[in-house]
């Protein structure tokens, strides 16, 4: 009875479509080809990608080199979306039948420069690096979506697949932008992928996360000769901080409060006038992470009115927790499984060996990159993106793929290493081929589609209604720019 309810309603939603099943070994064999043809050309994008790194919102060379290689296989592109000069969505298919969405983030990370070696070793003028490995993650998701769009095309499949250019995931939130903008809105599935040091397709939670900064003016005076006419920001600052994490004692468990500062002033023996302190709040819940951050700002007005200072705030992103999905989790999980498993040469094994001495002692074996991890559903894990949100207005899935040593963390400088040489192609192409081939599947069976979406739906509640956590600021595009 429950199959019959589900082909009836996706008869209703897709009425020109044809339901076809799973994919035939041909199919497979199709798509596998389709991935490896490109392959060559996918590493060269990733390593100018990684030899370039972008910071958020700034990734204007690397979003021209991802939509020049999808304008170059028949993409159209909409560029500049969501009022972000770096954001765009490219499309290719028909107007019937599903639409599936492929994101490809791109941002790279301050303080990262390393070479492709296995010890640390900045790379002369350079400061940034790909730490979290998104010039494999955009580099990749283009491949999928060529390889998809092809093969809709060559075996007169209806359907559209799109790929969202998507900046600024390092606390810039910039998927949140497009999403409020209502850009998601007719994608019946979203497909993405990570980086990572193993592969699996299990589907978990995030934290929801706020991040701001706080700034504080105050009146500057000699610290010695006339320390009664000054008004510290510093102090203002610091008398903030104290009061927050008086607050860690009084919020709920799974609350992660953390921040730094980043302008205390430039002399001892001056009064600083301005002061800066850049925080994030997480917590599993979007709503719980609104709360303690409208009481962090009641400390902020604490701390100004003891302290004779003004202060100001600023939200820099603001994004859900994930919402997952176990019907797109265990589609993706099998395609990934039927996937040829990576394997190193000797060269890449001997790279991971050195790599691994600055891992610690209990760092995985290099086997585990040619195995799949058990698929599991709803674990929590204590990361935020801003895919939540993406996660909450379309039925979403991902996977991560071993593109680094096993042991590595992201926001590390091994990450960069392994990400800028053939160990980051070798699982970049196991995730291009994994997202080409659920989202061929899920085009020629829409009832898949329809069970994900019943499951979304039951999932976040009849009523839902998105608002997003960054209210209805702009995007922050100099977020990454020191503060003038």
């Amino acid at each position: 009875m429950r199959k019959t309810l589900i082909l009836a309603a996706t008869a209703a939603l897709f009425p020109l479509y044809s339901l076809a099943g799973p994919l035939s070994p041909e199919q497979r064999v199709d798509l596998t080809a389709a991935v490896e043809s490109y392959a060559p050309r996918m590493n060269e994008v990733s390593d100018e990608l990684w030899r370039n790194p972008e910071l958020g919102y700034l990734e204007t060379k690397t979003s021209a080199l991802l939509q020049g290689e999808l304008k170059a296989h028949g993409f159209e592109i909409d560029t500049g979306v969501a009022g972000i000069p770096t954001a765009f969505i490219a499309r290719r298919g028909s107007g019937e039948g599903p639409v599936i969405a492929i994101l490809a983030e791109m941002d790279a990370l301050p303080g990262f420069s390393q070479d492709a070696s296995p010890e640390r070793r900045a790379m002369d003028g350079l400061e940034a690096g790909h730490a979290c490995g998104h010039h494999l993650f955009g580099a990749g998701s283009v491949a999928a979506a060529i390889a998809v769009a092809d093969w809709l095309e060559a075996n007169g499949v209806d359907g559209q697949i799109r790929l969202y250019g998507t900046p600024a995931e390092e606390g810039g939130s910039g998927k949140v932008y497009m999403v409020r903008a209502g850009l998601f809105d007719d994608v019946d599935v979203t497909l993405h992928w990570h980086p990572a040091s193993g592969n699996s397709a299990s589907q978990g939670k995030s934290l929801a996360n706020v991040s701001a900064k706080f700034r504080f003016e105050g009146r500057s005076a000699h610290a010695a000769m006339a320390p009664d006419k000054g008004r510290s920001a510093l102090d203002g600052i610091e008398a903030m901080n104290h009061m927050v994490n008086l607050m860690r004692e009084h919020v709920p468990q799974e609350t992660r409060i953390h921040y730094v500062i980043t302008d205390g002033g430039d002399a001892p023996n001056v009064v600083p006038d301005f002061a800066e302190t850049y925080l994030y709040v997480r917590h599993p819940d979007p709503a719980v992470v609104a709360d303690v951050f409208a009481r962090i700002e009641k400390a902020a007005e604490g701390a100004a009115l003891g302290t004779g200072t003004s202060y100001s705030v600023e939200r820099t992103g603001g994004v859900y927790s994930m919402l997952p999905n176990d019907t797109l989790g265990r589609v993706m999980d099998a395609n990934l499984r039927q996937a040829a498993p990576i394997e190193w040469t000797d060269e890449e094994t001997a790279f991971g060996e050195k790599l691994q001495t600055s891992l610690g002692d209990k760092a995985p074996t290099l086997s585990s990159v040619s195995q799949v991890e058990p698929y599991e559903f709803g674990t929590q894990g204590y990361y935020s993106t801003d895919v939540g949100d993406v996660s909450w207005v379309t039925p979403t899935v991902g996977l991560g793929t071993a593109t680094w040593v096993p042991g590595t963390w992201a926001h590390s400088w091994q990450a960069v290493a392994a990400g800028g040489m053939s160990i980051g192609h070798k699982g970049t192409k196991l995730a291009a081929l994994t997202l080409a081939t659920t989202a061929a599947e899920l085009f020629q069976s829409p009832d898949s589609i329809v069970a994900a979406k019943a499951e979304f739906e039951t999932e976040r509640g009849a009523d839902f209604a998105y608002e997003a956590l960054i209210g209805d600021r702009e995007p922050p595009l100099d977020y990454r720019l020191p503060t003038q």
